[in-house]
């Protein structure tokens, strides 16, 4: 739908999300992703079902690997046309309305979705595709337990006809998916087992054999996949595969690229013209990024839950790591997370910690046996290590 074209208070609620946005940005006060959109929705309570009406949409939604597999979708989509994203990871509704809003008329988007938000987002904007990466415990003190969250994602596509592009690899996702009315699968892996042992339909033990997981009392099992993560690339549901150059570190990149071709694919994008584009990505949002600093070349890694903090070790260079962290409102404020954190990956390296809750992070290495330092600064980090990676 062109500007011209919208409501009038549609136009009024738009011009006052850009400019909203705009002050923020002006004045330092953020990126304007939230506020933008808060004060558009309030003068016009259907401003993202408008702005997203005549564009095809894509949702990508999951515990972790959001933003990265959002930011790779919409670079494969782009073969096709402008998108619009919140590629900075305001994925919430008023961080989708400012995306749009600033994007202006494109013929595509794609959505990083929260995943308690994804049934409203869904509503609101009727994509044609939905991808679902992952569940696993995430901010205990405010989100939902883990197979709550599937039933309600389940409930959402039970009923909808939005074609859905998931992983075969999570059992919780697996359960959501499987009533959708079509479901694209996709051999993404799943490394972290510790939220998905237990049937999230009978309550039942689930058993694993190498890539194979079932139910050992009801049919739940892994699905057959059409797309597959393979020796340094991807395979499509053709069976050709597709090597894959990554500027990002790890294998869960890989299966974040091999989601973003399944859904480039629905749209009809060829998956030859996609990887290259892939290939172009480098950080998303500041995580991945690498910096330089009095001789130290630094890698920056994101880690939010468990599952996260295990994947950003495998990503983690065997060299001298430096862990920080808060617990902020945005981030959530328990840390007993950490607890579920298998640190033994450090052991044999330089370790320092860092940020507000440091101590909480040193307590649980000592429980861990890993010998670390605790730093008060990123400069003293800096200069605690030698010349080379951090």
């Amino acid at each position: 739908m062109s500007d011209r074209k919208l409501p009038l208070r549609t136009k009024f609620a738009t011009s006052l999300t850009r400019s909203a946005a705009a002050l923020s940005r002006a004045t330092g006060r953020g990126d304007g992703s939230v506020i933008g959109g808060r004060i558009g929705l309030m003068v016009d309570p259907q401003l993202l079902a408008n702005l997203a009406a005549g564009r095809q949409i894509a949702l990508i939604s999951g515990t972790n690997g959001k933003t990265t597999t959002t930011r790779l979708t919409a670079a494969a989509l782009g073969v096709l046309g402008d998108v619009a994203t919140n590629s900075l990871g305001a994925n919430m509704p008023t961080g989708h309305t400012s995306a749009l809003a600033r994007a202006g008329h494109t013929p595509y988007a794609v959505l990083e979705v929260d995943e308690h938000y994804l049934a409203q987002v869904l509503r609101a904007t009727t994509p044609q595709v939905v991808a679902l990466l992952n569940l696993s415990r995430d901010q205990l003190d405010r989100a939902k337990e883990v197979a709550m969250m599937a039933a309600l994602w389940r409930e959402t596509l039970a009923d909808s006809a939005v074609h859905v592009v998931a992983n075969a690899d999570d059992p919780m996702v697996t359960w959501a998916a499987s009533v959708a009315k079509a479901v694209t699968w996709v051999a993404a892996g799943q490394r972290w087992h510790d939220d998905s042992w237990v049937c999230p339909s009978c309550g039942s033990h689930i058993e694993r054999s190498g890539d194979e997981w079932w139910c050992t009392a009801c049919d739940l099992r892994r699905p057959i996949a059409q797309w597959a993560v393979r020796d340094g690339g991807v395979v499509d549901p053709t069976g050709e595969f597709h090597e894959v150059h990554l500027q990002l570190p790890g294998r869960v990149n890989r299966a974040n690229a091999a989601t973003a071709l399944a859904v480039a694919a629905h749209f009809g994008v060829p998956v030859a013209d996609a990887v290259p584009r892939l290939g172009a990505v480098t950080s998303i949002a500041g995580r991945y990024a690498t910096v330089v600093r009095d001789g130290r070349t630094i890698r920056l890694l994101l880690a939010k839950n468990p599952a996260g903090w295990l994947e950003a070790f495998d990503m983690a260079e065997d060299a001298p790591t430096l862990l920080s962290i808060n617990a902020r409102d945005p981030d959530g404020l328990d840390t007993s997370w950490l607890y579920d954190v298998d640190f033994s990956p450090l052991r044999g390296r330089q370790v320092l910690v860092t940020g507000d809750r440091a101590m909480d992070l040193a307590v649980r290495l000592e429980v861990n046996e890993i010998p670390f330092a605790h730093v008060s600064t990123f400069g003293q980090a800096v200069f605690a290590v030698p010349a080379g990676r951090l």
